[in-house]
């Protein structure tokens, strides 16, 4: 699947390490779920580390029910400040009466072997919840985590964070601010559980641009809204959903310390960044075999064309006649009729497209002759492309979905084994 790029940016490889001064690595520690006969020889534990303290911004789940390290990371980046995170997958730490000390643990042991300060690590963890989260071998894990701490190491943190993914998740962009050229690249874990309230995942974020922690925060939340709170794979949200941003000013450009155009640059690459990986996501929702963009114009405001494009990829009907690659349009004009916003339904247009080319099915809201064969072939390919017109207005949103297969289900009635 494609990048796509919005302004003055250039892709490069690294991941989490593209940036300078951040060093990565994943391990396989040996945890494994309850019940497992096999443990999955899979990296299990990350780390990523920065050469110097950084500013540090999160956003977190909406879920009333927080996993732990939510709750230890919180307190730990107050300060606006952090230098590591270390993160485990195969067990989310959720709804454990041991969870905050597990958490918290994990920090000391990262921070001893790293000679920083606890209060400097992030934490995070996904996978099964309301399971006991076996510390041992993380303990065992550390030193051999530490020691291969290396500055192309964005390769083996990542695979570590995966659960039910099948596909990498990892973006880097280099881009001009202050004077200088800086760096910003990201990983992300997510393929189930994923609805719009800071969607399901686990993302985390360098780069070397200098940035005050206000405007690190600002920025993060802002660009979290129009990304990864516009997927949706399945309408589950998950207790675990940390986005985190670690900013080490090793770039040397002018310290970004008011909204102007730097602070515009550095937003921009942020939105490059989630965008992408937002996309990624989809693509690899449990079981999907398409990526679906769904883009709404012409609302009265945002929040409209959001809400309509929201209805659509989230519409079960709609998701499996995707996977069915049937144009059956009058399922995205339900989705359409049922969003929880005001517009005149007669005056909705929409159409079908991919790179195979674009075609009307519906117009002023009702439907109007087109060719099943080239339907069909619009629909084969991977990417998807919806759009919806509403009317004149300048409101407009993009969200991210994918179709809906056989597989789903396989994946989700046998999570746990």
């Amino acid at each position: 699947m494609e990048l796509k790029k919005i302004g003055d940016v250039k892709f490069v490889k690294g991941g989490v390490c593209a940036a300078k001064g951040f060093k990565a690595n994943g391990v396989q520690c040996g945890l494994a779920h309850a019940g497992a006969s096999v443990t999955k020889k899979k990296n299990d534990l990350a780390l990523i580390v920065a050469d110097k303290e950084c500013t540090a911004a999160a956003v977190y789940t909406t879920n009333k029910v927080k996993g732990a390290p939510i709750l230890v990371t919180k307190e730990h980046i107050k300060n606006g400040k952090a230098k590591a995170v270390i993160v485990n997958s195969v067990n989310a730490n959720t709804c454990n009466a041991d969870g905050v000390e597990k958490a918290e643990k994990m920090c000391q042991l990262a921070a001893s072997a790293l000679g920083i300060s606890e209060q400097d690590v992030i934490v995070a963890s996904t996978g099964v919840i309301g399971q006991p989260l076996p510390i041992e071998p993380i303990e065992k894990g550390i030193k051999p985590l530490v020691e291969g701490l290396t500055y192309d190491g964005n390769s083996r943190a990542v695979e570590a964070i995966m659960t039910t993914d099948t596909q990498v998740k990892e973006v880097a962009v280099e881009f001009p601010m202050g004077g200088k050229t800086c760096t910003m690249g990201g990983m992300l874990k997510g393929s189930g559980m994923i609805h719009p309230n800071m969607a399901t995942t686990l993302t985390f974020i360098t780069t070397d641009a200098d940035i005050s922690a206000e405007l690190l925060q600002r920025a993060l939340s802002d660009v979290v809204k129009v990304t990864l709170n516009r997927v949706s794979v399945d309408g589950d949200t998950s207790t675990n959903d940390m986005v985190c941003v670690l900013a080490a000013g090793t770039a040397e450009n002018k310290p970004v310390t008011k909204e102007d155009a730097d602070y515009g640059a550095f937003v921009n690459a942020l939105y490059n960044v989630l965008m992408n990986l937002a996309r990624m996501m989809a693509r690899d929702g449990e079981g999907a075999t398409k990526l679906i963009e769904c883009s709404c114009t012409g609302a009265d405001t945002e929040a409209v064309a959001e809400t309509v494009a929201k209805s659509v990829i989230t519409s079960s009907l709609f998701k499996a006649a995707m996977f069915g690659e049937d144009a059956n349009w009058g399922r995205i004009l339900c989705a359409v009729g049922y969003a929880d916003a005001d517009f005149d339904i007669n005056k909705v247009d929409v159409q079908i497209g991919s790179k195979q080319g674009r075609i009307d099915v519906c117009k002023n809201g009702a439907g109007v002759e087109f060719s099943e064969d080239e339907a069909k072939k619009i629909l084969q390919e991977e990417v998807i492309n919806i759009s919806i017109s509403i009317g004149d207005g300048a409101g407009a949103a993009t969200c991210w979905g994918c179709d809906l297969t056989y597989d789903y289900v396989k994946i989700n009635g046998d999570y746990r084994s």
